[in-house]
C-alpha cells in the first residue's frame, strides 16, 4: 500500500495543479503567446477526466456567464481520493 501512495500521491498532486492552471487559463480570453504551450498542456492532460463529467453535469447559467461545475466536482473528487490514499 505504501508503494502505491508513493507513486499515486505525487501524481494526484500534479493533476490538481494542472486543474488549477486550467481554471486560471480559462479566465484569460487569450493567453500571451509564451504561455500557450502551458495552457495547451494543462488542457490536454486534464481533458480526459473533465469531458465525461461535462457530459453528465451541464454548466450552470448565471446571466451571461456559465459556471462549469464539472471541474469543481473533479477537483473535489481528486481531493477526497488524495485524502483517502495519501495519509
Amino acid at each position: 500500500m505504501e508503494l502505491i501512495s508513493v507513486i499515486v500521491c505525487p501524481l494526484l498532486t500534479i493533476f490538481l495543479i494542472l486543474l488549477i492552471v486550467r481554471v486560471i487559463f480559462s479566465w484569460i480570453p487569450r493567453p500571451p503567446e509564451p504561455l500557450m504551450p502551458v495552457e495547451k498542456f494543462s488542457r490536454t492532460t486534464t481533458e480526459w477526466a473533465v469531458e465525461p463529467l461535462r457530459k453528465v453535469i451541464p454548466p450552470v447559467r448565471m446571466g451571461a456567464v456559465a459556471l462549469d461545475l464539472s471541474i469543481i466536482v473533479l477537483f473535489l473528487g481528486v481531493n477526497i481520493l488524495q485524502g483517502l490514499i495519501c495519509r
